[in-house]
Protein backbone atom coordinates (compact mmCIF):
# COMPACT_ATOMS: atom_id res chain seq x y z
CA UNK A 1 0.00 0.00 0.00
CA UNK A 2 1.59 3.40 -1.11
CA UNK A 3 2.99 5.50 1.49
CA UNK A 4 2.76 9.84 1.70
CA UNK A 5 4.37 11.90 3.49
CA UNK A 6 2.68 15.15 4.73
CA UNK A 7 2.98 18.18 6.75
CA UNK A 8 0.17 19.32 8.76
CA UNK A 9 -1.18 21.84 10.94
CA UNK A 10 -3.07 20.75 14.24
CA UNK A 11 -6.49 23.29 15.87
CA UNK A 12 -3.62 25.33 18.11
CA UNK A 13 -1.13 26.21 14.87
CA UNK A 14 1.62 23.67 15.45
CA UNK A 15 2.98 22.61 12.10
CA UNK A 16 4.60 18.91 12.00
CA UNK A 17 5.60 16.10 9.10
CA UNK A 18 3.99 13.26 9.52
CA UNK A 19 3.22 10.14 7.12
CA UNK A 20 0.45 7.89 6.44
CA UNK A 21 -0.25 4.80 4.06
CA UNK A 22 -3.48 4.32 2.47
CA UNK A 23 -4.54 2.92 -1.13
CA UNK A 24 -4.86 6.70 -2.34
CA UNK A 25 -3.74 9.88 -2.11
CA UNK A 26 -7.46 11.19 -1.92
CA UNK A 27 -8.02 8.35 0.90
CA UNK A 28 -4.79 9.85 2.76
CA UNK A 29 -6.07 13.74 2.75
CA UNK A 30 -9.52 12.41 3.37
CA UNK A 31 -8.34 10.33 6.78
CA UNK A 32 -6.23 13.45 7.65
CA UNK A 33 -9.12 15.99 7.08
CA UNK A 34 -11.73 13.56 9.64
CA UNK A 35 -8.28 14.12 12.07
CA UNK A 36 -8.93 18.22 11.89
CA UNK A 37 -5.79 18.52 10.56
CA UNK A 38 -4.73 20.95 7.71
CA UNK A 39 -2.69 19.60 5.08
CA UNK A 40 -0.01 22.28 4.19
CA UNK A 41 1.63 19.67 1.87
CA UNK A 42 1.36 15.95 1.06
CA UNK A 43 3.83 13.70 -1.55
CA UNK A 44 4.13 9.83 -2.17
CA UNK A 45 6.78 8.80 -0.44
CA UNK A 46 10.10 8.73 -2.81
CA UNK A 47 11.21 5.36 -4.19
CA UNK A 48 14.41 4.85 -6.44
CA UNK A 49 13.04 6.41 -9.61
CA UNK A 50 14.07 4.31 -12.83
CA UNK A 51 14.86 6.23 -16.01
CA UNK A 52 11.26 5.75 -17.10
CA UNK A 53 9.44 6.49 -14.33
CA UNK A 54 11.30 9.99 -14.18
CA UNK A 55 10.64 10.60 -18.01
CA UNK A 56 7.17 9.35 -17.70
CA UNK A 57 6.72 12.00 -14.44
CA UNK A 58 8.64 14.97 -17.30
CA UNK A 59 5.63 14.11 -19.68
CA UNK A 60 3.07 15.07 -17.34
CA UNK A 61 1.01 17.46 -18.94
CA UNK A 62 3.36 17.76 -22.21
CA UNK A 63 0.48 17.20 -24.41
CA UNK A 64 -2.56 18.74 -25.52
CA UNK A 65 -5.52 17.38 -24.38
CA UNK A 66 -8.66 17.17 -26.61
CA UNK A 67 -11.49 20.12 -25.97
CA UNK A 68 -14.22 17.99 -25.14
CA UNK A 69 -12.35 15.90 -22.71
CA UNK A 70 -11.69 19.00 -20.79
CA UNK A 71 -15.32 20.65 -21.62
CA UNK A 72 -16.58 17.11 -19.78
CA UNK A 73 -13.76 17.45 -16.81
CA UNK A 74 -15.07 21.36 -16.09
CA UNK A 75 -18.83 20.55 -16.11
CA UNK A 76 -18.36 17.37 -14.31
CA UNK A 77 -15.89 19.36 -11.57
CA UNK A 78 -18.55 22.09 -11.40
CA UNK A 79 -21.56 19.28 -10.42
CA UNK A 80 -19.01 17.75 -7.69
CA UNK A 81 -18.50 21.07 -5.81
CA UNK A 82 -22.36 21.80 -6.31
CA UNK A 83 -23.03 18.77 -4.54
CA UNK A 84 -20.38 19.72 -1.29
CA UNK A 85 -17.68 17.40 -2.20
CA UNK A 86 -14.43 18.97 -1.31
CA UNK A 87 -12.05 20.51 -3.78
CA UNK A 88 -8.94 18.60 -3.75
CA UNK A 89 -11.32 15.34 -3.07
CA UNK A 90 -13.60 16.14 -5.96
CA UNK A 91 -9.91 16.70 -8.22
CA UNK A 92 -8.61 14.11 -7.28
CA UNK A 93 -11.52 11.46 -7.78
CA UNK A 94 -11.60 12.78 -11.64
CA UNK A 95 -8.36 12.41 -12.32
CA UNK A 96 -8.03 8.72 -10.76
CA UNK A 97 -11.43 7.78 -12.92
CA UNK A 98 -10.68 9.54 -15.96
CA UNK A 99 -10.72 8.12 -19.10
CA UNK A 100 -8.34 10.26 -20.72
CA UNK A 101 -4.24 8.86 -19.78
CA UNK A 102 -3.06 12.13 -20.55
CA UNK A 103 -5.66 13.89 -18.65
CA UNK A 104 -5.85 11.83 -15.22
CA UNK A 105 -1.82 11.94 -13.87
CA UNK A 106 -2.35 16.26 -14.79
CA UNK A 107 -5.55 16.52 -12.03
CA UNK A 108 -3.67 14.46 -9.61
CA UNK A 109 -0.54 16.48 -9.53
CA UNK A 110 -3.10 19.77 -9.45
CA UNK A 111 -5.24 18.15 -6.42
CA UNK A 112 -1.21 17.36 -5.09
CA UNK A 113 -0.54 21.38 -5.49
CA UNK A 114 -3.74 22.35 -4.32
CA UNK A 115 -3.26 20.25 -1.10
CA UNK A 116 -0.13 21.83 -0.77
CA UNK A 117 -1.61 25.61 -0.69
CA UNK A 118 -1.51 26.73 -3.82
CA UNK A 119 -4.74 28.02 -5.22
CA UNK A 120 -6.50 26.05 -8.21
CA UNK A 121 -5.43 28.72 -10.71
CA UNK A 122 -1.92 28.46 -9.79
CA UNK A 123 -2.01 24.64 -10.10
CA UNK A 124 -3.79 24.52 -13.70
CA UNK A 125 -1.53 27.70 -14.82
CA UNK A 126 1.96 24.87 -14.00
CA UNK A 127 0.20 22.78 -17.22
CA UNK A 128 -0.18 25.57 -19.92
CA UNK A 129 -0.45 22.92 -22.79
CA UNK A 130 -3.14 21.65 -20.86
CA UNK A 131 -5.11 24.76 -19.63
CA UNK A 132 -4.55 28.12 -21.36
CA UNK A 133 -4.75 31.58 -20.33
CA UNK A 134 -8.42 31.76 -20.42
CA UNK A 135 -8.43 28.55 -18.17
CA UNK A 136 -6.81 30.17 -15.27
CA UNK A 137 -8.31 33.46 -15.42
CA UNK A 138 -11.76 32.46 -14.97
CA UNK A 139 -11.18 30.08 -12.04
CA UNK A 140 -9.03 32.98 -10.75
CA UNK A 141 -12.44 35.14 -10.63
CA UNK A 142 -14.26 32.13 -9.68
CA UNK A 143 -12.22 31.74 -6.54
CA UNK A 144 -11.83 35.50 -5.33
CA UNK A 145 -15.48 35.99 -6.12
CA UNK A 146 -16.89 32.75 -4.39
CA UNK A 147 -18.49 31.11 -7.12
CA UNK A 148 -15.91 28.16 -8.80
CA UNK A 149 -19.04 26.12 -9.63
CA UNK A 150 -20.43 28.65 -11.42
CA UNK A 151 -17.37 29.41 -13.34
CA UNK A 152 -16.48 25.87 -14.35
CA UNK A 153 -19.71 26.01 -15.92
CA UNK A 154 -18.78 29.22 -18.17
CA UNK A 155 -15.23 27.34 -18.30
CA UNK A 156 -17.06 24.02 -19.88
CA UNK A 157 -19.28 26.31 -22.53
CA UNK A 158 -16.59 28.30 -23.85
CA UNK A 159 -14.45 24.91 -24.32
CA UNK A 160 -17.41 23.11 -26.10
CA UNK A 161 -18.05 26.34 -28.15
CA UNK A 162 -13.53 26.19 -29.17
CA UNK A 163 -14.32 23.21 -29.89
CA UNK A 164 -17.43 22.98 -32.23
CA UNK A 165 -15.92 25.43 -34.25
CA UNK A 166 -12.77 23.82 -34.72
CA UNK A 167 -14.61 20.91 -35.72
CA UNK A 168 -16.91 22.60 -38.16
CA UNK A 169 -13.73 23.62 -40.02
CA UNK A 170 -12.01 20.01 -40.21
CA UNK A 171 -15.54 18.51 -41.23
CA UNK A 172 -15.24 21.62 -44.28
CA UNK A 173 -11.48 20.95 -45.12
CA UNK A 174 -11.41 17.11 -44.98
CA UNK A 175 -13.23 16.12 -48.24
CA UNK A 176 -11.55 18.73 -50.59
CA UNK A 177 -8.73 17.77 -49.06
CA UNK A 178 -8.90 13.99 -49.44
CA UNK A 179 -10.20 14.60 -52.89
CA UNK A 180 -6.94 16.80 -54.10
CA UNK A 181 -4.67 14.30 -52.48
CA UNK A 182 -6.12 11.36 -54.90
CA UNK A 183 -5.93 13.99 -57.67
CA UNK A 184 -2.46 14.99 -57.59
CA UNK A 185 -1.94 10.72 -57.11
CA UNK A 186 -3.93 10.44 -60.37
CA UNK A 187 -2.20 13.12 -61.82
CA UNK A 188 1.61 12.18 -60.96
CA UNK A 189 0.65 8.48 -62.22
CA UNK A 190 -0.63 10.09 -65.58
CA UNK A 191 2.39 12.46 -65.70
CA UNK A 192 5.26 9.87 -64.56
CA UNK A 193 3.66 6.55 -65.64
CA UNK A 194 1.83 7.33 -68.83
CA UNK A 195 3.02 9.95 -70.63
CA UNK A 196 6.52 9.04 -70.87
CA UNK A 197 5.24 5.33 -72.90
CA UNK A 198 3.47 7.66 -75.27
CA UNK A 199 6.16 9.81 -75.74
CA UNK A 200 8.86 6.90 -76.71
CA UNK A 201 5.85 6.09 -79.39
CA UNK A 202 6.10 9.48 -80.80
CA UNK A 203 9.76 9.42 -80.79
CA UNK A 204 9.75 6.05 -83.01
CA UNK A 205 7.37 7.84 -85.70
CA UNK A 206 9.41 11.40 -85.63
CA UNK A 207 6.44 13.21 -86.21
CA UNK A 208 5.79 16.82 -85.45
CA UNK A 209 3.98 17.08 -82.19
CA UNK A 210 1.36 19.81 -81.77
CA UNK A 211 2.65 22.84 -78.65
CA UNK A 212 0.38 21.09 -75.96
CA UNK A 213 1.88 17.87 -76.75
CA UNK A 214 5.23 19.12 -76.97
CA UNK A 215 4.17 21.39 -73.34
CA UNK A 216 2.96 17.30 -71.16
CA UNK A 217 6.26 15.76 -72.62
CA UNK A 218 8.74 18.39 -71.13
CA UNK A 219 6.61 18.84 -68.17
CA UNK A 220 6.12 14.74 -67.64
CA UNK A 221 10.28 14.60 -68.25
CA UNK A 222 11.23 17.07 -65.95
CA UNK A 223 9.27 15.09 -63.17
CA UNK A 224 10.28 11.64 -64.23
CA UNK A 225 14.01 12.72 -64.35
CA UNK A 226 14.79 15.49 -62.46
CA UNK A 227 12.33 15.49 -59.39
CA UNK A 228 15.21 15.47 -56.88
CA UNK A 229 15.96 18.97 -58.20
CA UNK A 230 12.06 19.91 -58.28
CA UNK A 231 12.51 18.98 -54.87
CA UNK A 232 14.77 21.14 -53.37
CA UNK A 233 13.49 24.21 -55.20
CA UNK A 234 10.35 23.64 -53.38
CA UNK A 235 11.66 23.08 -50.38
CA UNK A 236 14.38 26.17 -50.78
CA UNK A 237 11.02 28.13 -51.38
CA UNK A 238 9.19 26.62 -48.22
CA UNK A 239 12.14 27.35 -46.15
CA UNK A 240 12.70 30.56 -47.24
CA UNK A 241 9.15 31.36 -46.44
CA UNK A 242 9.08 30.27 -43.06
CA UNK A 243 12.71 31.97 -42.80
CA UNK A 244 11.01 35.17 -43.78
CA UNK A 245 7.74 34.80 -41.68
CA UNK A 246 10.00 34.10 -38.68
CA UNK A 247 11.41 37.70 -38.90
CA UNK A 248 9.03 40.78 -37.11
CA UNK A 249 8.28 42.26 -40.80
CA UNK A 250 7.92 39.44 -42.60
CA UNK A 251 5.54 37.91 -39.85
CA UNK A 252 3.53 41.41 -39.72
CA UNK A 253 3.12 41.48 -43.60
CA UNK A 254 1.85 37.60 -43.63
CA UNK A 255 -0.62 38.06 -40.70
CA UNK A 256 -1.88 40.98 -42.22
CA UNK A 257 -2.23 39.52 -45.74
CA UNK A 258 -4.26 36.76 -43.40
CA UNK A 259 -6.94 38.93 -42.64
CA UNK A 260 -6.79 40.93 -46.52
CA UNK A 261 -6.74 38.15 -48.77
CA UNK A 262 -9.58 37.52 -51.21
CA UNK A 263 -12.08 35.70 -50.23
CA UNK A 264 -10.29 33.99 -47.44
CA UNK A 265 -9.41 37.27 -45.49
CA UNK A 266 -13.13 38.41 -44.20
CA UNK A 267 -13.50 34.42 -43.27
CA UNK A 268 -10.27 34.64 -40.61
CA UNK A 269 -11.38 38.10 -39.48
CA UNK A 270 -14.67 36.43 -38.66
CA UNK A 271 -13.01 33.60 -36.92
CA UNK A 272 -10.43 36.09 -35.03
CA UNK A 273 -13.34 38.46 -34.21
CA UNK A 274 -15.58 35.74 -33.23
CA UNK A 275 -13.29 33.92 -30.99
CA UNK A 276 -12.38 37.39 -28.79
CA UNK A 277 -15.97 38.56 -28.59
CA UNK A 278 -16.57 35.06 -27.36
CA UNK A 279 -13.44 34.81 -24.82
CA UNK A 280 -13.99 38.51 -23.35
CA UNK A 281 -18.06 38.11 -22.81
CA UNK A 282 -16.94 34.86 -20.58
CA UNK A 283 -14.20 36.07 -18.78
CA UNK A 284 -16.50 39.33 -18.19
CA UNK A 285 -19.36 37.23 -17.28
CA UNK A 286 -16.76 35.45 -14.38
CA UNK A 287 -16.42 38.50 -13.09
CA UNK A 288 -12.54 39.15 -14.53
CA UNK A 289 -11.49 42.83 -14.68
CA UNK A 290 -11.78 44.30 -17.97
CA UNK A 291 -7.79 45.22 -17.65
CA UNK A 292 -7.17 41.38 -17.27
CA UNK A 293 -9.50 40.54 -20.30
CA UNK A 294 -7.29 42.73 -21.95
CA UNK A 295 -4.10 40.75 -20.83
CA UNK A 296 -5.48 37.48 -21.17
CA UNK A 297 -6.31 37.90 -25.09
CA UNK A 298 -2.83 39.48 -25.71
CA UNK A 299 -1.63 36.02 -24.88
CA UNK A 300 -4.14 33.86 -26.77
CA UNK A 301 -3.67 36.00 -29.90
CA UNK A 302 -0.14 34.90 -30.78
CA UNK A 303 -0.97 33.43 -33.78
CA UNK A 304 -1.41 36.96 -35.37
CA UNK A 305 0.25 39.94 -34.30
CA UNK A 306 -1.89 42.50 -36.18
CA UNK A 307 -4.95 41.46 -33.77
CA UNK A 308 -2.34 41.02 -30.48
CA UNK A 309 -0.74 44.26 -31.27
CA UNK A 310 -4.35 46.16 -31.57
CA UNK A 311 -5.23 44.20 -28.38
CA UNK A 312 -2.05 45.94 -26.57
CA UNK A 313 -2.78 49.19 -28.02
CA UNK A 314 -6.35 49.17 -26.79
CA UNK A 315 -5.54 47.60 -23.56
CA UNK A 316 -2.73 50.96 -22.99
CA UNK A 317 -5.83 53.05 -23.93
CA UNK A 318 -8.31 51.44 -21.32
CA UNK A 319 -5.74 51.82 -18.72
CA UNK A 320 -5.04 55.60 -19.32
CA UNK A 321 -8.61 56.14 -18.81
CA UNK A 322 -10.22 55.68 -22.47
CA UNK A 323 -13.43 53.70 -23.37
CA UNK A 324 -12.83 50.19 -24.44
CA UNK A 325 -15.12 50.94 -27.26
CA UNK A 326 -13.23 54.14 -27.91
CA UNK A 327 -9.70 52.45 -27.65
CA UNK A 328 -10.86 49.77 -30.19
CA UNK A 329 -12.20 52.18 -32.51
CA UNK A 330 -8.55 54.34 -32.21
CA UNK A 331 -6.94 50.57 -33.48
CA UNK A 332 -8.69 50.71 -37.02
CA UNK A 333 -8.29 46.91 -36.83
CA UNK A 334 -11.85 45.81 -35.38
CA UNK A 335 -14.94 46.89 -37.52
CA UNK A 336 -17.27 49.70 -37.02
CA UNK A 337 -20.06 47.46 -36.05
CA UNK A 338 -18.18 45.96 -32.96
CA UNK A 339 -16.94 49.29 -31.82
CA UNK A 340 -20.34 50.74 -31.90
CA UNK A 341 -21.78 47.70 -30.48
CA UNK A 342 -19.74 47.78 -27.78
CA UNK A 343 -20.05 51.47 -26.65
CA UNK A 344 -23.86 50.94 -26.61
CA UNK A 345 -23.23 48.04 -23.74
CA UNK A 346 -21.27 50.24 -21.89
CA UNK A 347 -24.14 52.73 -22.02
CA UNK A 348 -26.34 50.18 -20.97
CA UNK A 349 -24.22 48.37 -18.65
CA UNK A 350 -24.75 45.53 -20.12
CA UNK A 351 -21.39 45.06 -22.09
CA UNK A 352 -20.78 40.99 -21.32
CA UNK A 353 -24.49 40.49 -23.13
CA UNK A 354 -23.51 42.46 -26.15
CA UNK A 355 -19.96 41.05 -26.76
CA UNK A 356 -22.02 37.74 -26.22
CA UNK A 357 -24.95 38.93 -28.98
CA UNK A 358 -21.70 40.11 -31.08
CA UNK A 359 -20.12 36.61 -31.15
CA UNK A 360 -23.33 34.60 -32.03
CA UNK A 361 -23.58 36.88 -35.14
CA UNK A 362 -19.95 36.51 -36.38
CA UNK A 363 -20.10 32.56 -35.42
CA UNK A 364 -22.70 32.69 -37.82
CA UNK A 365 -20.81 34.60 -40.70
CA UNK A 366 -18.35 32.05 -40.28
CA UNK A 367 -20.87 28.91 -40.11
CA UNK A 368 -22.31 30.33 -43.45
CA UNK A 369 -18.87 30.73 -45.28
CA UNK A 370 -17.93 27.05 -44.20
CA UNK A 371 -21.67 26.01 -45.26
CA UNK A 372 -21.05 28.14 -49.12
CA UNK A 373 -17.57 26.53 -49.28
CA UNK A 374 -18.24 23.09 -49.03
CA UNK A 375 -20.93 23.55 -51.75
CA UNK A 376 -18.59 25.23 -54.05
CA UNK A 377 -15.49 23.86 -53.65
CA UNK A 378 -16.27 19.85 -54.91
CA UNK A 379 -17.45 20.53 -57.73
CA UNK A 380 -14.72 23.51 -58.71
CA UNK A 381 -11.52 20.76 -57.87
CA UNK A 382 -13.75 18.04 -60.07
CA UNK A 383 -14.22 20.20 -62.92
CA UNK A 384 -10.43 21.82 -62.30
CA UNK A 385 -8.86 18.43 -61.83
CA UNK A 386 -10.89 17.11 -64.53
CA UNK A 387 -9.53 19.74 -66.98
CA UNK A 388 -6.09 18.73 -66.49
CA UNK A 389 -6.62 15.45 -67.00
CA UNK A 390 -8.34 16.52 -70.63
CA UNK A 391 -5.54 18.56 -71.32
CA UNK A 392 -3.09 15.27 -70.39
CA UNK A 393 -5.69 12.72 -72.75
CA UNK A 394 -5.84 15.52 -75.71
CA UNK A 395 -2.12 15.94 -75.48
CA UNK A 396 -1.67 12.38 -76.02
CA UNK A 397 -4.86 11.17 -78.57
CA UNK A 398 -3.79 14.36 -81.07
CA UNK A 399 -0.67 13.16 -82.48
CA UNK A 400 -2.22 9.51 -82.57
CA UNK A 401 -5.07 10.96 -84.75
CA UNK A 402 -2.66 12.93 -86.73
CA UNK A 403 0.10 9.33 -87.32
CA UNK A 404 -3.77 7.58 -88.33
CA UNK A 405 -3.93 10.14 -90.67
CA UNK A 406 -0.45 9.35 -92.16
CA UNK A 407 -1.08 5.51 -91.80
CA UNK A 408 -4.38 5.96 -94.03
Amino acid sequence: MPKFNCIIQDATGHQGRSSITADTMEKAIYALQVKGFIILDIKPEKTKASLGSMLSSARIGSRKIKGHVLAFFAEQLSTLLSGGVPLIRAITLLGEYSTDKNLGPVLVAVARDIAGGNSMHEALGKFPKVFDHTWTSMIEAGEVGGHLADALQQVGKYVKAKDALKNKIITALAYPTVLFVMAMGVLTYFVVGIVPTFAEIFRDFDIELPLITQIVLNISYAVANHWLLIALIIGGIVGGFFLWTSIPTGKKMWHKFHLTMPIFGKFISNIYFEKLLTNMATLLQSGVSIINVLTVMEESFEGNVIIKEAITQAKNDVASGKSLSESFRKTKVFPGLMTEMMLMGEESGRLPNIMDTLSSFYQEQVNQFLARFSAMIDPILIVGIGSIIAVIVLSIFLPIFKMSQIGG
